[in-house]
C-alpha cells in the first residue's frame, strides 16, 4: 500500500508537528502526545480533555479550540493514549473549576482514563467523567463491554465544549454531556477495509462486491455482510437500525460521517437518502453535517448519527466554535 509517510513509527509525531506548523492557535506537545489551545487554562472555565486512537482524525486533536476540547491526547494509531498524557491535559486546562474526561467506550481508553482521572485527583484536579457508547451496531465488540463509542463523540465534545465556554459549573457541563450521548445512536458501514501504517496492507479481509453493516471505527465487524448495495439500501439499513434503538419525540441533529476515503459527492448523495427515510418516518431534522469527522484511516464507507435535541441542546450546538476540524459563528 502507498502511504504519504515516511516511517510507521513515527507517522503520529509527524502528524502532530504539522498540526502545530499549520494550528499557531495550538500548544502541541509532540514529545508528550498533548494537543492544548493555547490561552487555557481559562479563569472559571470547566476544562474538557479527550482522547483516543490515532487514525479518526480529525477527532480528536482537530476538535481542540474555543467551543469544543480544551485539550486532547492522540495515542499510537487505533491504541489508547496513556494515563501520564491525559494527566498532563488535565493539568494544563484545569482552572479551579474542574476537568470533565470524555471518553469513547473501548476498553483500553475507559481503563486508562479511569486511572488518569484517580492521578489528578490526587493531585487535587476536580475530575468527572461521561462515557460515550452510541453505536447500535453490537452489543459487544473485539475492543468494547458494551456499546462502542463512535459519532456521538462530536456531538458531545461539540455541545459540552460550548457550555464550558459559557462558565457553567462542572456538574452541569456532565450532566448535558450525559443528556446528549444518551440521546443519540449512530450506525457505520464499510465498503472497503482500512490500512494502518505498521500493517501496510488491510486490516481484515472485505472482498470486492461485499459490504460490512456495522463496521466499527477501528475495523471491528459489524452486523453481518453482504452484497454491494445501493445507496438508498444502505441509508435504509442503517436507519432502521437506529430508529429499532430509538423513537424521537423531538427534532434530531444528523450527522452523516465519512469513514476517511469517501468523497463529499457520495457523502452528499448518502445524505439525501438519509433525509428522504427520516421524512417518512416523521422524524424531524434541526442540523445536518455532512463530511469525514470520525474516521478509520482510509475505510472507504459511512456512519450515521442522530441527537434527539431540546432548545437548550440546539442553542448550545449552534454556539460559536473555532477548532482546526469544525468551525462557524465566529
Amino acid at each position: 500500500m502507498k502511504m504519504l509517510i515516511n516511517v510507521a513509527e513515527t507517522v503520529v509525531a509527524d502528524a502532530l508537528r504539522g498540526m502545530a506548523a499549520a494550528h499557531p492557535e495550538l500548544t502541541v506537545d509532540v514529545e508528550n502526545r498533548v494537543v492544548v489551545r493555547r490561552d487555557a487554562p481559562v479563569a472559571g472555565k470547566v476544562g474538557l480533555v479527550s482522547g483516543g486512537g490515532s487514525g479518526h482524525e480529525p477527532l480528536h486533536g482537530g476538535f481542540v479550540g474555543q467551543g469544543m476540547l480544551s485539550a486532547a491526547c492522540p495515542g499510537e494509531v487505533f491504541t489508547s493514549p496513556v494515563p501520564d498524557q491525559m494527566l498532563r491535559a488535565a493539568a494544563a486546562v484545569d482552572s479551579g473549576a474542574g476537568v470533565l474526561f470524555i471518553v469513547k467506550n473501548y476498553t483500553g481508553d475507559v481503563l486508562n482514563f479511569d486511572m488518569a482521572a484517580e492521578l489528578a485527583e490526587d493531585e487535587g484536579i476536580q475530575i468527572a467523567k461521561v462515557l460515550v457508547d452510541d453505536d447500535v451496531a453490537v452489543t459487544d465488540s473485539l475492543y468494547t463491554a458494551g456499546r462502542r463509542g463512535t459519532g456521538a463523540t462530536l456531538f458531545v465534545e461539540k455541545i459540552a465544549g460550548a457550555a464550558a465556554e459559557e462558565g457553567q459549573p462542572l456538574e452541569r457541563v456532565q450532566a448535558l454531556a450525559r443528556q446528549v450521548n444518551e440521546n443519540s445512536r449512530s450506525f457505520g458501514v464499510a465498503l472497503s477495509a482500512c490500512t494502518t501504517p505498521a500493517k501496510g496492507s488491510p486490516t481484515f479481509d472485505l472482498p470486492a462486491g461485499e459490504l460490512e453493516l456495522g463496521v466499527g471505527i477501528h475495523g471491528e465487524p459489524g452486523r453481518e455482510r453482504r452484497a454491494m448495495m445501493t445507496s438508498g439500501e444502505i441509508a435504509d439499513f442503517a436507519i432502521h437500525a437506529i430508529l429499532d434503538d430509538m423513537t424521537p419525540r423531538s427534532p434530531v441533529l444528523l450527522l452523516v460521517n465519512g469513514m476517511g476515503a469517501t468523497p463529499l459527492l457520495e457523502l452528499y448523495g448518502f445524505n439525501a437518502e438519509v433525509h428522504r427515510l427520516l421524512a417518512q418516518r416523521g422524524v424531524a431534522v434541526a442540523r445536518t453535517l455532512v463530511g469525514n469527522y470520525v474516521t478509520s484511516l482510509d475505510m472507504a464507507g459511512a456512519s450515521v448519527t442522530l441527537c434527539q435535541v431540546d432548545e437548550e441542546l440546539l442553542r448550545l450546538w449552534d454556539a460559536p466554535v473555532k477548532t482546526a476540524g469544525l468551525r462557524w459563528g465566529v
